[in-house]
């Protein structure tokens, strides 16, 4: 079966029609051959895919990739591959070009480098990773790429920008470049419609965790804690851009109005699970929660809730904030229809 055929026919089975630019997608992916050449004369040597979140960039490159049953290739998210590489760098530090060391570390018996969400912030991994790109491909291992910048917009008003564009700019010559546009959001659909009758169903942790490890592309584990200026929170799950917190966990620790307005700027998707029913002998949780609500809403944040067997209607059975429960009901309802997450 030829291989994009067998992406496409993989992805249906997962509930993913792929449209007409993701297609193109899977057949530029199909035309990266996953063997070792060692010319520079075509643009074979990898692929730069970027366009806006939740248009199934890293979905397709990893059936992409699993599709190949490959297994000398190695996927990172960018923030794993740059600590790889400055943990690399410490280690053979000292040593006479320690940088072609961790190339060698890297391309050693890989056919090809999968980076996801690759984005460019801090001065010293600008000096480093175009080099370091470059190396790759001149080895003759393939590099496949996600970002929701195009090249050129990469470390923009960056110190030493320039020096970074000249070292990049050899590795750009040797890929392609594919934009990936749509608009449909594939990423906010598939949350909108996880759960259509909200306490009908109880999601357990491990589902919701293969949810958010599928569609957002997260191979690590990440923290457990919540550092807010020097305070700790549990969460089930810190990283960059997404946080998971236990309603009944999370809203009985010390948290305030300031924390959740950090909380709504600092990420970009907000999972709250095990919502339990509640009454006034945890006012505080629930006050804790309405003021939650408020900010997010307010702030148009993208919070998914997961209810543990509870209508929404009865999260709160007490009657001492019932007139602050009434409004919170309201916006929790609205919170979770398409519109909301849409606009």
């Amino acid at each position: 079966m030829p291989l994009a055929k067998s992406i496409i026919d993989n992805l249906k089975n997962q509930g993913t029609n792929p449209d007409f630019n993701q297609i193109n997608l899977i057949n530029s992916l199909c035309e990266i051959k996953p063997h070792k050449i060692f010319f520079l004369k075509n643009k074979n040597l990898g692929l730069y895919i970027w366009g806006d979140v939740g248009r199934g960039k890293t979905f397709i490159v990893k059936s992409y990739l699993n599709q190949l049953k490959l297994h000398d290739y190695k996927s990172f998210h960018y923030i794993d591959f740059m600590n790889f590489i400055h943990d690399e760098l410490n280690k053979h530090s000292g040593k006479k070009d320690p940088l072609q060391i961790v190339c060698k570390s890297l391309t050693n018996n890989k056919k090809i480098i999968f980076i996801d969400e690759f984005q460019v912030e801090d001065v010293a991994d600008a000096m480093i990773i175009g080099e370091l790109l470059k190396r790759i491909t001149k080895k003759g291992t393939k590099v496949i790429i996600t970002s929701n910048a195009h090249p050129m917009d990469l470390y923009k008003d960056g110190l030493q920008r320039k020096k970074f564009l000249d070292s990049i700019d050899i590795f750009l010559k040797n890929i392609s470049i594919f934009e990936l546009i749509g608009e449909i959001d594939y990423r906010t659909r598939n949350i909108i419609q996880l759960v259509d009758n909200p306490g009908n169903e109880n999601f357990s942790n491990d589902r919701i965790s293969k949810f958010i490890s599928k569609n957002f592309g997260i191979e690590s584990s990440g923290s457990n804690m919540l550092i807010i200026n020097g305070r700790k929170f549990s969460c089930k799950l810190v990283l960059k851009n997404i946080l998971w917190i236990e309603y009944n966990i999370f809203f009985k620790q010390a948290t305030n109005s300031k924390d959740f307005k950090y909380i709504s700027n600092k990420f970009d998707w907000i999972f709250v699970s095990n919502i339990t029913a509640s009454n006034d002998d945890h006012i505080d949780m629930i006050r804790r929660f309405i003021s939650f609500i408020d900010i997010t809403y307010v702030n148009k944040s993208k919070v998914k809730f997961f209810f543990n067997n509870v209508e929404i209607n009865n999260i709160y059975s007490g009657s001492k904030i019932n007139n602050l429960w009434v409004r919170c009901q309201s916006r929790l309802r609205e919170m979770q229809t398409e519109e909301y997450f849409l606009t």
